[in-house]
């Protein structure tokens, strides 16, 4: 997880990890104890737990006010643990102090890890001295030996203290505090044999502090142990013998805002078109007793997300909260409190109801058990069809799961960490369309009870940590956004009827809405460190020399505010229009942007399957337009005849991105008419050799406006440049939309020198030079039997690959087995229009191509 790109900051945070040689020696008591002592001296204080654990953290919450945390690079990776502690002690008040509580034995992490996840790696990662606690009620002198070994162990591993538990005697501690001389190690205190300071224990470890109602008055009884018995100055010594941390707190906002796919979500005072104010959606997150298992960092991001977290307690309240348009169901114990659960029927109605009707539901193992229909034969919710019974063996430890299809919290292919802690089991333990892949192992339900053709129930025994994958917060919560839409537009005046070839999304009925696409993904997203790059349509992987030299140039002008003149008169004398007739831009999304704010659209239809910009751009201005879906039987040509008459903008691509259709200029100047804009999106034109059906002309046309991009040609994908041609009262009414100095210098430099002969001449070569490298490619991949869309134009083309393996395989098989072979390819589900099979890929050299068929041949051989 990268959490900024801004230069790291230095941070005082005086830390310790509390650690044992095994799990049973008390670092819970003595983790809970001295947050509970230092806090009652004055201290604010944070508390942290290493790996997955929700118990203990739920001690440290009561010890220390605030929300107790988690450190787990299995489940958050690595490079996330400092951002995640600095958030942890800065909110809601800086923390003078954390007390990081570890896991298992000091050095037992994740099995077959080497350690990874363990204590010592953690507390190396945070830059945290250690504290042992040992258990010395079975052992005298040969706790020092102990101690010893595991100082030894790892010179990494930095022990600065000894604290000694259950002790039996003062003799007998005196032993031991006399041997452990001998180590160096200083003992900090010694606690004696006290059943009163310790937590009841059940099935899965410690009974959570909600279950206890006196657990403030332990806790106190604790926090005057640990003062009479520790010396808390020196253990705070020690914390405040940590390095400085470097980083920045980990943050929602970032986190969602760093995502490729821009947040559906709407400001909470937003209105609609009739003066109605939007609310934020809420999120019902189950608590109470029955369910204590959650990350705060879940409810914070959804939070950022634009909604409204509000905990209700399934036990008792006999109604979701007002306003609920999510269901967030974590873990805890729905088997110990199943009598209150089922006797609540109030609640289970309510459930019902609400998940009958799509309500967006994420259910994690305790969560599964609950929307069963029954535990240990006590009926539950039954919106799966499974019963759950408790059993004697415990399921546990660390998954890695991939989603087989679309679903509520990714898209397919979309891999995940987390882990299993129970002892149940569910009976089916998978449904029609399962929850994840683990292992290759179908497990958990993923259903659409509403019937909408979109997943909205989600579950499994599978607990994330969103801050790990904040694109799952970013999914579910566009799935609670849109049902939230759906319940305020609940009875809209219906725009117009849909028709055959179309999906009507404009300001109707969003139940017939389908957004199983993430209109948001682009192809930078199917990449990853080693594989072969067939997912970007960037044609080069650098600009040419003199490109390049040119952008720099421009450097010794950044201190001016940028003037993009120049560059929109060259555009203009390039294409031979005027001026006014020209828009640049940073790049072609900013264009749809512009688009989508112009005007006040009423029925704006898109051509589908093309670039998932517009569509995003559209409704992100608040609009819902109209689908028009092209099909692979007729070769995804366009019909002008399927765009509906009263449509007032229509947005089409040429060559269309992801088909490589080049659409007949003539069919295209049909669409025209009165009062319509049609936008005609041709990034990629400048790669078809003469540029046969361009739509930009010398004879103004009113109502037409052509998009271009230079990123792909000149490999300016991280400058942005681009610009519009067409109609001047359109190219003006974008103008008024576009910031100030939208187009840097650098990008404004870079469009004027792609302008000159030299650099059109440079284009025109390279177009020839990527039909004969496309030529290579259809016909390397149609000797395989993988028929490209016919007749494509584009540096790329469209393959539909789900019948070409043999025997049965799941949906985006061939794109899965790619990926483990090394090479990435643009995954075909996130454009409207097409599934998981088809597959885009970009023309590369022929070297690549021999390899991808190559590649290929040996999948189909292999199987």
């Amino acid at each position: 997880m990268v959490t900024s790109d801004r230069t790291p900051v230095s941070h005082q945070l005086p830390r310790i990890v509390i650690a044992a040689p095994a799990s049973g020696h008390g670092k819970t008591t003595v983790a809970t104890g001295l947050l509970a002592a230092l806090r009652a001296g004055g201290l604010a204080m944070a508390g942290f737990k290493i790996g997955p654990d929700y118990i203990d953290p739920g001690y440290h919450t009561l010890a220390t006010g605030r929300p107790g945390r988690n450190l787990d690079p299995f489940l958050c990776v690595e490079d996330s643990l400092v951002p995640l502690l600095l958030h942890g002690a800065a909110v809601p008040e800086q923390a003078d102090a954390a007390v990081i509580e570890g896991v298992m034995g000091l050095f037992d992490g994740r099995i077959g890890g080497d350690g990874f996840a363990s204590t010592a790696h953690v507390a190396r990662v945070v830059g945290a001295p250690i504290v042992l606690v040992l258990d010395i009620s079975q052992v005298s002198r040969t706790a020092a030996a102990l101690v010893h070994g595991l100082t030894t162990f790892d010179p990494e591993t930095r022990i600065a203290g000894v604290i000694l538990n259950k002790a039996g005697s003062r003799r007998h501690s005196d032993e031991v505090v006399q041997a452990m001389e001998a180590t160096g190690i200083p003992v900090l205190g010694v606690l004696p044999r006290d059943a009163g300071i310790e937590a009841p224990s059940r099935h899965l470890g410690l009974v959570p502090v909600a279950e206890r109602p006196r657990a403030q008055q332990g806790l106190d009884r604790l926090a005057a142990q640990i003062a009479e018995h520790i010396d808390v100055t020196k253990v705070l010594a020690i914390a405040h013998s940590a390095p400085p941390l470097l980083g920045h707190p980990w943050d929602p906002n970032t986190a969602l805002s760093e995502l490729s796919a821009p947040l559906v979500a709407r400001a909470a005072t937003e209105a609609d078109n009739s003066g109605r104010v939007r609310e934020q959606p809420v999120v019902a997150v189950a608590g109470g007793r029955a369910f204590t298992f959650r990350y705060p960092e879940t409810t914070e991001l959804l939070s950022a997300a634009g909604l409204r977290p509000v905990i209700f307690d399934p036990t008792v309240d006999s109604e979701l909260p007002p306003g609920t348009a999510g269901l967030y169901l974590g873990g805890g114990f729905p088997e110990v409190h199943a009598g209150e659960l089922a006797a609540n029927n109030s609640m289970i109605t309510a459930l019902r109801r609400a998940i009958r009707a799509g309500m967006p539901t994420v259910a994690e193992c305790a969560g599964l058990l609950y929307l069963c229909r029954t535990v240990d034969d006590v009926t539950m919710v039954g919106a799966i069809e499974a019963a759950a019974t408790i059993t004697r063996a415990l399921t546990l430890g660390y998954r890695t799961a991939i989603a087989p299809d679309d679903h509520l919290l990714g898209v397919t292919g979309r891999r995940v960490t987390g882990h299993e802690f129970h002892r149940t089991v569910v009976t089916p333990s998978v449904g029609d369309q399962p929850a994840w892949l683990v292992d290759g192992v179908p497990v958990g339900f993923s259903l659409d009870p509403a019937d909408t053709g979109t997943p909205s129930v989600h579950a499994s025994y599978l607990h994330l940590h969103w801050a790990g994958h904040p694109s799952v917060a970013a999914r579910f919560a566009g799935a609670v956004h849109t049902f939230a839409d759906r319940l305020l537009y609940r009875k809209p005046q219906q725009a117009w009827i849909p028709e055959q070839n179309s999906v009507d999304l404009g300001r109707g009925d969003l139940g017939q809405e389908d957004l199983r696409e993430d209109l948001g993904y682009h192809g930078d997203r199917d990449l990853g460190d080693g594989l072969v790059d067939l997912a970007v349509n960037v044609r080069i992987p650098r600009p040419p020399g003199w490109l390049a030299e040119v952008i720099k140039s421009s450097f010794d002008d950044l201190a001016a505010y940028p003037d993009s003149g120049p560059a929109r008169a060259a555009i203009a004398d390039a294409h031979r229009v005027g001026p006014d007739q020209v828009l640049p831009s940073a790049g072609g999304a900013e264009l749809f942007t512009l688009v989508a704010r112009a005007r006040a659209w009423s029925a704006p239809a898109i051509v589908h399957p093309q670039f998932t910009e517009p569509e995003a751009a559209l409704r992100a201005a608040g609009y819902r337009p109209r689908r028009v879906i092209l099909h692979p039987e007729n070769g995804f040509r366009l019909d002008p005849d399927l765009i509906p008459d009263h449509a007032d903008l229509v947005i089409i691509g040429n060559p269309t991105n992801p088909t490589s259709v080049l659409h007949p200029a003539a069919s295209l100047r049909s669409l025209l008419r009165p009062g319509r804009v049609v936008v005609i999106d041709e990034a990629f034109s400048d790669a078809v050799p003469g540029e046969p059906e361009t739509m930009i002309s010398t004879e103004q046309a009113p109502g037409l406006l052509v998009l271009r991009s230079l990123t792909k040609t000149w490999g300016l994908a991280g400058l942005r440049a681009g610009y519009a041609v067409g109609d001047p009262g359109l190219i003006a009414d974008l103008a008024a939309q576009q910031p100030p100095w939208s187009v840097s210098t650098p990008a404004a430099a870079a469009m004027l020198a792609c302008m000159s002969e030299r650099a059109r001449a440079a284009a025109a070569a390279a177009a020839e030079e990527t039909t004969r490298r496309r030529d290579h490619l259809v016909a390397a991949l149609a000797d395989l039997g993988l028929d490209p869309v016919p007749a494509p134009r584009a540096p790329f083309v469209l393959v539909d690959t789900q019948a070409w393996l043999p025997g049965q395989h799941g949906p985006g098989a061939v794109r899965g087995l790619l990926r483990e072979r090394g090479f990435a390819v643009r995954r075909g589900e996130t454009f409207p229009g097409l599934g998981p099979d088809w597959i885009r890929l970009a023309v590369r050299d022929p070297e690549t191509t021999d390899a991808l068929a190559k590649t290929l041949r040996a999948i189909r051989e292999e199987l």
